[in-house]
């Protein structure tokens, strides 16, 4: 290395002088926006940390008296917030039946594991098994009717439904709408947008409320499970046109040339055009798996004890009423980790299919 080189700033040091010190002007900015967000930093690590009460004990004195945030509420009512309405000696199954969900999920993730049937052995197996543990019955599990479950394994539970519900379901309304068929394409068109053209609160009422007074009894089923339809039909109408884009996204000259070897439309949709059509459609399709997953929380307004509603419950009484903002950190920390393990998710897949490669 020879002088010049030492002395020579890098090029990412020339880089920032240019950008954020390039004028006084802008200099000033830049420490001045500095300053800010390090008061800010402080502040919330005062409160947060240095002046917060952990002690279980502690009430409403105590915490006014230190100045910081009242984490006592999160030591005396997690249970209510992780668990809802979850009968409290069986609550152990509530979060094995968490860690399940989680665990199926972060096996899904994993390459090795990306076809049919691996996918499908993994998540029945999950399923089966979140299914038991939540509403027993068998193996000697007490009996938990659902309008009985709550908390964080609710919220996963209607985020997993409403993928597996619409994933596929968008898949066939995406190919529909392309359909060479004039009618089908129409209808097919017409429904996506008449979903898409109405407020997600709608559709929730409507399925949870107004349904059971137009179908028998035999058809309702619990209001949960029709929840959890209503959404994936929400979720699957934005994600078929998604699709449909990733699908726009292929060269012709490949369908056609399948057609030329002979390749049946099954062979020619799942292994040629669907594959490259959700590599170009990956950074949205993750979008729109983290919209789904906060929308979860819009289920409190049908009366279901979700996270969200759980917590509401755990500032609800007078004892609490004062740790409001404590409980919706707490809750906004969990949602946080989730949607940002899927964003970051999303990065892997990227990185890996080189979707964002020119």
């Amino acid at each position: 290395m020879t002088v010049s080189q030492i002395k020579r700033p890098s090029n990412g040091w020339r880089q920032i002088r240019r950008d954020y010190f390039g004028s006084v002007g802008s200099g000033l900015l830049t420490v001045g926006s500095f300053a800010l967000l390090g008061s800010l930093a402080w502040m919330l690590i005062r409160w947060g940390l240095l002046d917060a009460t952990f002690a279980p004990e502690a009430r409403h004195d105590t915490c006014q008296a230190a100045g910081g945030a009242c984490w006592s509420v999160i030591a005396n009512r997690w249970r209510l917030i992780l668990f809802g309405l979850y009968p409290y000696d069986e609550q152990w199954r509530s979060a094995l039946a968490c860690v399940i969900v989680v665990a199926t999920v972060a096996a899904s993730c994993f390459p090795r594991f990306w076809n049919v049937r691996a996918l499908s052995l993994i998540w029945i197996l999950g399923a089966v098994t979140f299914f038991m543990l939540m509403r027993g019955g068998v193996f000697g599990l007490r009996p938990v009717t659902a309008d009985q479950w709550g908390g964080l394994s609710l919220t996963l539970m209607i985020f997993v439904g409403t993928v597996l519900v619409g994933m596929p379901l968008s898949i066939m309304l995406a190919l529909m709408r392309r359909s060479e068929m004039p009618v089908i394409a129409r209808a097919t068109g017409f429904f996506i947008d008449a979903v898409r053209s109405l407020p997600v609160i709608t559709i929730l009422f409507t399925f949870a409320i107004f349904l059971p007074f137009v179908l028998p009894a035999f058809l309702q089923g619990e209001k949960l499970y029709r929840v959890i339809l209503a959404l994936g039909l929400f979720f699957a109408a934005y994600q078929a046109e998604i699709i449909r884009g990733g699908l726009q996204g292929v060269a012709a000259g490949q369908d056609e040339a399948a057609k030329a070897l002979g390749l049946s439309y099954r062979y020619r949709v799942s292994r040629i055009l669907l594959p490259q059509a959700f590599r170009n459609a990956l950074p949205a399709t993750i979008n729109q798996m983290v919209i789904a997953f906060m929308e979860t929380s819009m289920v409190v307004i049908i009366g279901f004890f979700e996270l969200l509603a759980s917590g509401n419950a755990a500032y609800g009484t007078g004892e609490w009423s004062f740790a409001f903002v404590e409980v919706y950190v707490f809750i906004s920390a969990i949602y946080f980790t989730f949607v940002f393990g899927l964003s970051r998710y999303g990065a892997f897949l990227e990185r890996r299919m080189n979707t964002g490669r020119h």
